[in-house]
């Protein structure tokens, strides 16, 4: 029997995680055939994607851009959407069995929801998703037989130790992190840091967000909320170690005292492969992990005197409730405003704490709960965030 092609759509496809979703996809020989295509701004790139690969269905980030695209089919029939509304149709496209989840921040939850109400296999790089509304995606995914696979390099590494094992022989999950540009500079400089010397990663290449992200180690700290819903695990059984080495991507500590751990080299390729082909795994075609070359691997606790923000989502995920998603609108706002050049790299903790400390913490089980905090928690941010240049 020759192989099954599988309808795959991709939700920010013009990011870092989407163009090697479609990298993923050429070297895999015909295994996926794109649907669907949603993007934000980047249209020169999503354009040459379009004609690449011919989607049935694109969205757009604004209207003004939907007749360009529109105007790239010729020879197959192509609908063009945008907004948010666009977004949520390109998730639940007809003919996918496969959304990748790769738009960055809040506003990939509702898309990721579509998705999941549809009952596709929904490939999550949005982490946020899982943060803000980690209960409501659960509770449809079991509605609607959907199945979430984790992209994340982290997340994938504990999916795949945790294949057959029993969920009572677990007893801790931990996550590893580079630490980031600023893991060795000194604590009295970290508040000043510049925006460019917070983009410089030592390991990854990614958005702008998430870059800054994991120099506050927000990123690890979105991760650990995104893990409590991912493998229904309490705040207890979780747990982070600085490894910059970033070979080991997870470890599981079995009750027994095993460690399982997975490795592999630095490449998000991997994991994105896998969690389109799970459970077959094919040959990536990619290097192959040198741990001879790497000499050693080191690992260390996280200090939240240098990685506050760290420390501040570790007590939302403690809280539960509306506070994760408190923590992360404050957080978006607050990154948002140092990309800006509005505060310096340790107002984005300074921010974030003020929101937390003044939040009211109540339920965020309802699609409309979660807006009303998250609106709430951008609002209270801005009044924290200067309105003009520093």
């Amino acid at each position: 029997m020759g192989q099954t092609t599988r309808g795959i759509v991709i939700l920010g496809s013009t990011g870092s995680i989407g163009t090697s979703v479609l990298d993923v996809v050429d070297r895999t020989d015909g295994r996926f055939r794109v649907v669907a295509l949603a993007a934000g701004s980047n249209t020169r790139l999503l354009a040459a994607q379009v004609r690449k690969y011919r989607p049935a269905l694109v969205s757009v980030a604004h209207a003004r851009d939907a007749g360009a695209i529109r105007g790239l089919a010729k020879g197959w029939r192509m609908k063009v959407v945008h907004g948010p509304e666009g977004a949520a149709e390109a998730a639940r496209a007809e003919g996918a069995d496969i959304v990748v989840s790769a738009i960055t921040g809040m506003s990939g939850f509702g898309p990721t929801l579509e998705a999941v109400k549809a009952g596709r296999r929904v490939a999550l790089a949005n982490k946020e998703s899982m943060v803000v509304g980690g209960a409501v995606l659960k509770t449809e995914a079991a509605r609607s037989g959907a199945v979430i696979v984790p992209v994340d390099s982290e997340h994938s590494g504990v999916f795949q130790c945790l294949g057959g094992e029993k969920r009572g022989h677990v007893r801790k999950v931990i996550l590893t992190a580079s630490g980031g540009p600023f893991l060795k500079t000194p604590l009295r400089e970290l508040a000043r840091k510049t925006l460019e010397e917070a983009l410089r990663h030592p390991r990854w290449v990614m958005g702008r967000k998430v870059t800054v992200d994991s120099a506050t180690m927000m990123n690890k700290g979105l991760e650990l909320i995104e893990a409590r819903w991912l493998f229904d695990l309490q705040a207890s059984e979780l747990d982070v170690l600085i490894h910059p080495q970033s070979a080991v991507h997870a470890l599981v500590e079995m009750k027994d005292g095993s460690v399982l751990a997975q490795l592999s080299a630095t490449d998000m390729r991997l994991p994105i492969q896998y969690a389109l082909t799970w459970p077959e795994r094919l040959d990536s075609g990619l290097p192959a992990l040198d741990l001879a070359a790497i000499g050693r691997l080191e690992f260390r606790r996280v200090d939240e005197r240098r990685f506050p923000l760290f420390g501040l989502a570790r007590r939302a995920l403690e809280a539960g409730a509306s506070l994760p998603v408190a923590l992360n609108a404050a957080n978006e706002a607050a990154v948002a405003a140092f990309l800006a050049k509005r505060i310096v790299f340790g107002g984005i903790a300074r921010v974030v704490g003020e929101v937390m400390d003044g939040h009211r913490a109540r339920p965020a089980d309802s699609v409309e709960a979660i807006i009303d905090i998250d609106t709430e928690a951008r609002r209270e941010a801005r009044r924290h965030i200067p309105q003009r240049s520093k």
